[in-house]
């Protein structure tokens, strides 16, 4: 019977292409790419280079080419922005919340105003068109001793018109009951509301007849025509996103300027930073490596012995390294020649110089552990002198670092602190004259877009001098510069892109008047 031949086990691992450039080069293109995008929806948003004659963005009218003429000098109408999906209106509600102690008979009454567009908002081709549905929402509350009935009701008097019109009501509710509520379809801005409490109960003469509170929310889905999307300078903002109490618009136009820098640069150099680590940490045990490897000559093994006995040890980020110059070794391919491939696949000057005294003096034949353990004390005396370059460097990066967050630090305050006070001194759009000195109206986003610019370059060139003066690389320095930017779209986001500041429009609320309008009768 024939014997089975026993199989065979090999390990190739013979060396792969090194695919870190093709990967960093695709990284880094891709990057440019995103970062000409946001660049470019930056640039056709500013308006600082593409400004259109109708004041929207030219993003916009690229956009949504049949719903604006670009040529009006007259600008885009709320009809017009209707039928663009990126300008569509959405209502916001306006509150009106208050609560009325101690009412007697036979109640109490109180003007007030609902917002909404103006008339020349609501032109649409020379006609005028109808205002977009305000649904009008009331609920009400009272306390009182003993369930006594009440009724609130909402009256509109028109302009220049002594007429009462009944809006809502009047609604029926008893005291202690509950919440009673009521909506009405829709609510026209103009003219006078009344909102009316009636409590028809007879009042003793102790006056122990009253509700002790009447409660009540008015509530409006109103519409000013601005868009949702855009301020009230018709510059782009984006969908509003609320971080608990906090308000904040990620997309607009200007976060896309300093976005596009980040993109061009940050993955590409975090990419690099990464791969030139774990070759550091690989130099960085290669001392220890060339030191063993002389050792084991000086006992009488050969190189390839020497470093496939050394394939068991442990170096850290060197082991996959020598497991694989060993595993070469087995199939016959030459120390040389495998030594050449390491110092391929590192592609340090250190390591290169380092191979290439070893492979000489191999060749050479001869005692050449001496020529291994030079060249483990010069790569070890090389990664002495990087660490103290980096310690010495050390005290100049924290400086640009703290200076860069001083300087930010102080656009924040100017953001927070002296453009709204420069701003509302002068809110009715004119200039000021204070003494000698005259103040013109200043838009307050036009500040705060000139320090995020700022900032942003400030980053730029903090961040690459900070990373050449440490490690000498590019890629370092884009890698800290990215860092600064993000903290510079974080906290402008935070801190000083407010709505005020940067034009979002303002609910005006209801406007209740101070005093009470007397009632007589129920």
């Amino acid at each position: 019977m024939a014997r089975k031949k026993d199989k065979i086990r090999v390990d190739l691992d013979l060396p792969k292409d090194d695919n870190t450039q093709t990967t960093f080069i695709a990284i880094l293109l891709v990057g440019m790419l995103l970062g000409i995008c946001c660049l470019g929806f930056w640039i056709t948003n500013s308006g600082l280079v593409l400004p259109q004659a109708n004041g929207n963005p030219a993003f916009l009218n690229m956009a949504c080419p049949d719903s604006f003429d670009a040529m009006d000098p007259a600008g885009p109408s709320y009809f017009d922005n209707q039928t663009c999906w990126l300008t569509e209106e959405s209502p916001s509600e306006e509150v009106w919340s208050d609560s009325w102690p101690r009412v007697k008979p036979p109640g109490l009454a109180k003007i007030f105003h609902v917002p909404g567009m103006s008339p020349n908002q609501l032109i649409d081709n020379g006609q005028a068109m109808p205002h977009p549905k305000q649904p009008m929402t009331v609920t009400a509350k009272a306390s009182a001793y003993e369930n006594y009935q009440f009724s609130f009701a909402v009256y509109h008097y028109a302009p220049g018109s002594n007429t009462k019109t009944t809006i809502l009501g009047p609604v029926a509710c008893i005291a202690n009951d509950g919440t009673c509520s009521e909506t009405v379809p829709h609510v026209e801005p103009n003219g006078e509301y009344q909102l009316w409490l009636s409590f028809d109960m007879p009042e003793f003469g102790d006056g122990s007849t009253m509700l002790n509170s009447f409660d009540f929310t008015v509530s409006v889905d109103a519409i000013d025509g601005i868009p949702e999307n855009m301020n009230n300078k018709s510059l782009w903002l984006g969908p509003e996103v609320n971080l608990g109490p906090k308000s904040i618009r990620p997309t607009m136009f200007v976060n896309f300027f300093g976005l596009g820098f980040l993109v061009m640069v940050y993955p590409a150099a975090i990419y690099s930073d990464r791969q030139m680590r774990k070759i550091d940490a690989v130099e960085d045990k290669f001392p220890d490596f060339l030191r063993d490897l002389a050792e084991y000559w000086k006992g009488g093994l050969s190189m390839t012995l020497a470093v496939r006995t050394l394939a068991n040890s442990e170096y850290g980020a060197l082991n996959d390294e020598i497991k694989k110059m060993s595993d070469q070794l087995s199939w016959g391919i030459s120390f040389g020649d495998v030594l050449k491939m390491f110092a391929d696949r590192v592609g340090t000057p250190l390591v290169q110089r380092a191979v290439s005294l070893v492979t000489e003096a191999n060749k050479a034949g001869g005692k050449i552990s001496d020529i291994l353990v030079t060249a483990a004390n010069d790569s070890r005396e090389i990664q002495f002198l990087k660490g103290e370059r980096s310690r010495a460097i050390g005290s100049y990066i924290a400086v640009i670092w703290v200076s860069f967050v001083v300087f930010i630090g102080v656009i924040i305050v100017l953001s927070n602190v002296f453009i709204p006070a420069i701003a509302s001194s002068n809110s009715g759009g004119e200039s000021e004259t204070i003494g000698n000195m005259q103040i013109n109206a200043v838009d307050p986003l036009f500040f705060l877009v000139v320090f995020f610019y700022g900032v942003t370059a400030q980053a730029m060139g903090n961040g690459a001098m900070a990373g050449i003066m440490a490690t000498g690389r590019l890629a370092t320095g884009m890698k800290h510069a990215g860092m600064m930017m993000i903290i510079c779209l974080i906290l402008f986001n935070l801190a000083a892109f407010n709505p005020t500041l940067i034009g979002v429009p303002q609910g005006v609320g209801m406007s209740p008047d101070i005093g009470f309008i007397p009632i007589i009768g129920g």
